[in-house]
């Protein structure tokens, strides 16, 4: 029987799980932000958070399906992209990376 190598999936977590707090923080600031009235973005505020959610269940997916994983933190980063323009950004890149991480480590 062929022993099969297992990889750590360590730096893939905790990439994601930044990614996924930090665009949760932005989408509630983008939603505090439209409370004043000056900026109509609390739709975008709620897409943000949608998709970080969804980096946080791809984080939870990572030891189970790593394809399935990094599709989801691929899909995050683009909607995370959408939701908020330029206050996100950070966040968008640690989803990124670990969606190429995950798909490309074997």
């Amino acid at each position: 029987m062929k022993r099969r190598k297992t990889i750590s999936r360590t730096f893939e977590t905790i990439l994601g799980i930044l990614g996924s707090i930090i665009g949760i923080t932005s989408g509630s600031f983008l939603i505090f932000i439209e409370s004043f009235g000056q900026v109509h973005t609390s739709f975008l505020g709620f897409i943000a958070i949608l998709a970080s959610i969804l980096g946080i269940i791809s984080t939870y997916y990572l030891r189970k399906n790593e394809e399935l994983a990094g599709i989801g933190f691929l899909i995050a980063t683009m909607f995370v992209i959408v939701g908020a323009d330029y206050i996100n950004v950070i966040s968008a890149l640690f989803l990124l990376t670990a969606g190429i991480l995950t798909l490309f480590r074997k």
